[in-house]
């Protein structure tokens, strides 16, 4: 029964701050908080991923056969030379998936 009210109160939650925009179109934030919510989606994405990439086992592992931490350097660095969204996440996926390859860790 908890479980089913979280996901409620989550529910209302999320509904609110979505149905806000609606219900208050005029709304206005100050020109700080406009600039600040401008670095939300890189903080979340960064949230998400850099863990993934230094802990993909649920440990620290900061080595040379971590294929994670390899292809996600190789992926920042493809994404400041080229500016290209595209060729970043298909070198990131390559990449990945031919060190995993290469350090024999892919399920075949």
């Amino acid at each position: 029964m908890q479980i089913w009210l979280l996901i409620l109160g989550m529910l209302a939650i999320t509904f609110v701050i979505r149905y806000s925009f609606f219900a208050w179109p005029d709304l206005r934030f100050p020109r700080l908080v406009e600039q600040g919510l401008h670095y939300v989606p890189v903080a979340v994405l960064t949230a998400i991923v850099v863990p993934g990439m230094l802990m993909p086992e649920g440990h620290w592992a900061l080595h040379w056969h971590n294929a994670y931490l390899l292809a996600g350097v190789l992926a920042i660095l493809i994404a400041a030379l080229s500016r290209n969204l595209l060729a970043t996440i298909a070198g990131g996926l390559l990449s990945f998936f031919l060190l995993r390859w290469a350090f024999g860790q892919l399920p075949l």
